[in-house]
């Protein structure tokens, strides 16, 4: 490994069926003042809801609630949060839900103490909190975004047409614990879990194409994707399968609690072209992701085809004998094609409220990364684009 690095996550996991129990002897930890943050309602609908609020009870907490997060958290419904936990003075905020809601309440706790425009100072200069950070711990009821294990949250700008994503540096904002129970997601519907398993592919991905020396990191995400290919198959077939589930929910934040980044450069490029579309359209994140990723991956392969032929053969066990490395490499990308097929996943933008109109906004909603193995010009972003259509 070439990369110099130092590695801290504080996150406290409580992973499995049942695991709900240790909420109570978590939240003893904090102050009487909580805010419960959800989305819209699925919660009240599956029980989990009265099993939060019973617990809340129980540790005799003072509750206020934030209710209808939305998939894709907007700024207008960030500075309604501010309001909330302001007025309730909280001394910590709990999310119960899928990653948007995790997302949610990481830039609330970094917005309730700000003094300053949180979307001027944490998606534009992309500052670092100079305010108290409100503590928070997460209850996932959804699995893709790693976001129940990390300090990033994304946040859409209606109005300037831009979703943009922070990882934070401070630790502080990473949830203090995570209650992860694989029977909470048995309840999705097929688009919504098969999309966060392809979130998860491409979050390995965005860490795996990048570098060309021999990483540790490279061989666990080669391990993780293996593994999330077999039972997202599983899955797909029988979506009750608590051994499946299981494996996809803990691959899903070993995918982004930074691990498999050690050591590496990174390319989020597929996430930033994917966000512009979501910002344009509002669709669903994976969809989004899968829309994009192969029209971006065929195009950077020729700058970065060793690591592409070892995809190919590490990953999707193709044989090489008897072929170039392009063909190798054509060969893998195309088997992933098959397999996302395989899942019902999303393959163009159109299908996503996109159309050729939105090109010049697309490129403009896109931010540029330095990570991969080609930094695109604006003309090439236009182009993977229109191929997406």
């Amino acid at each position: 490994m070439l990369g110099n690095f130092s590695y801290c996550n504080p996150t406290k996991l409580y992973f499995g069926e049942g695991s709900l129990k240790y909420l109570k002897g978590e939240l003893a930890k904090y102050g009487k003042n909580v805010v419960l943050v959800y989305g819209g309602g699925s919660i009240k609908k599956n029980g989990i809801y009265d099993a939060v609020i019973e617990i809340l009870k129980e540790c005799g907490k003072d509750v206020a609630e934030i209710a209808g997060v939305m998939p894709n958290p907007t700024l207008e419904k960030l500075y309604e949060g501010m309001e909330i936990a302001r007025a309730h003075k909280a001394d910590f905020l709990l999310a119960v839900g899928g990653g948007s809601v995790c997302d949610y309440t990481k830039a609330l706790a970094v917005s309730v103490h700000c003094d300053e425009d949180p979307w001027e100072k944490y998606y534009l200069r992309f500052d670092e909190p100079t305010c108290e950070v409100v503590p928070l711990g997460c209850v996932l009821t959804m699995v893709g975004t790693g976001s129940e294990m990390n300090a990033g949250a994304v946040i859409t700008n209606r109005e300037q047409k831009l979703k943009i994503g922070h990882v934070f540096a401070d630790e502080s904002v990473m949830p203090r614990f995570s209650v992860l129970d694989p029977t909470y997601t048995l309840t999705l519907p097929h688009y919504q879990m098969v999309a966060g398993i392809y979130d998860i592919f491409n979050h390995i991905c965005e860490q795996y194409f990048s570098g060309t020396d021999d990483n540790t990191s490279d061989y666990l995400a080669e391990g993780l994707m293996r593994s999330l290919i077999h039972s997202s198959r599983i899955a797909n077939k029988d979506m009750q399968n608590y051994e499946a589930r299981s494996n996809i929910m803990w691959t899903a934040t070993w995918a982004l609690n930074t691990l498999i980044a050690c050591g590496k450069d990174t390319d989020w490029e597929v996430h930033m072209l994917g966000q512009a579309v979501g910002a344009l359209t509002d669709a669903t994140h994976g969809m989004t992701l899968a829309a994009v990723s192969l029209p971006y991956y065929r195009h950077i392969m020729p700058y970065g085809l060793e690591k592409f032929v070892r995809f190919a053969k590490n990953v999707w066990d193709v044989n090489g004998e008897g072929k170039t490395d392009e063909e190798i490499a054509n060969e893998g990308l195309a088997k992933m094609e098959a397999w996302m097929k395989e899942l019902g996943l999303v393959m163009n933008i159109t299908e996503l409220g996109a159309n050729e109109g939105m090109l010049d906004e697309l490129v403009k909603a896109t931010l540029v990364m330095e990570g991969g193995y080609k930094v695109l010009s604006k003309e090439e972003m236009r182009e993977i684009f229109r191929e997406s259509l």
